[in-house]
């Protein structure tokens, strides 16, 4: 059996699928098998995908079912006694799984990385940081208003053992999955984030949580219920129910806006370029219009 298994769900990813699966692939850690779940691509995904000849991968292919459901999938299928996230589009430093595997102790439950979240052209946004302890007591304790989870999903690992035990993936939660899960493994051991930026990021406006807030705040509102007692068959009910509307051009705004800000921090120039498709979303964004005009 593998050290790990890494899972990584894939639909129409075809643009970004090869470099992800290079740095899978390239890890200085080898013990490991990659099960991607191919969630019913209509683009050149499977072509890519079986180009590959690595006998550690393995490719699952189904129908189009959502990432939850891939990600239970995969999960379902995995061997290693850790389990390791990816996702498509997404970079992993070579020497991600080493530095992982050895900060893992007998009290540790999930290791997280240190994140660089980039654009699709590869400039710098931000970082991803964290502390291990913190978010731990965030997940266990803090209210909706506040809780927060590891600097990124793609990031972790964690052992299967205690995935199994918690329940794993719900499928009722198709946004903050992840979240779902941190509180139920966080009440199993430690977490522990590696401080060394191991893991890439790539951020398309389409998928900043801004664009889908209102699902993810009711969301997030129901994991804490949950956490802290509440009937358990309502709550899942009521997640499988929550409404996720397509993004209004505003909040398509807001989130090229606020790509926007995270390069004019970085002193990037193309910030302009996003400040401008800001305003073209939504004319009346005003902040969008001051930072185009002032140059701040």
């Amino acid at each position: 059996m593998p050290k790990i298994s890494v899972v990584m769900s894939v639909y129409n990813g075809a643009a970004d699928l090869a470099p992800t699966i290079d740095s899978i692939l390239g890890q200085t850690e080898s013990d490991f098998e990659l099960i991607v779940v191919d969630d019913g691509s209509t683009d050149a995904t499977p072509s890519i995908l079986a180009s590959y000849s690595d006998s550690r991968l393995r490719v699952i292919a189904q129908s189009n079912a959502g990432l939850t459901r891939a990600l239970i999938r995969g999960c379902a299928e995995a061997r290693g006694t850790l389990i390791a996230r990816h996702d498509c589009g997404d970079r992993s430093h070579s020497e991600r799984f080493a530095k992982q595997l050895a900060l893992f102790a007998d009290d540790v439950v999930l290791v997280a990385t240190t994140t660089r979240f980039v654009t699709s052209e590869g400039e710098l946004l931000y970082f991803g940081r964290g502390d291990g302890d913190e978010i731990r007591r965030s997940v266990l304790h803090d209210g909706a208003e506040k809780i927060h989870g590891v600097p990124h999903h793609g990031s972790v690992m964690f052992r299967r053992d205690a995935y199994l035990a918690a329940g794993g993936y719900r499928e009722p939660f198709r946004v903050a999955q992840d979240l779902d899960l941190w509180v139920r493994l966080a009440a199993r051991g430690r977490f522990v984030i590696a401080q060394e930026e191991l893991y890439e990021a790539t951020i398309h406006p389409s998928a900043i949580s801004s664009v889908n807030r209102d699902a993810q705040v009711a969301t997030t509102e129901i994991i804490v219920a949950l956490r802290d007692g509440g009937d358990e068959a309502t709550l899942l009910a009521k997640a499988a129910n929550v409404p996720r509307r397509n993004p209004s051009a505003a909040q398509h705004a807001a989130a090229l806006y606020f790509i926007g800000r995270c390069l004019r921090a970085q002193k990037t120039a193309s910030a302009r370029r996003y400040f401008a498709e800001a305003i073209r979303r939504n004319p009346f964004h005003w902040r969008a219009w001051a930072s185009l005009l002032s140059g701040r």
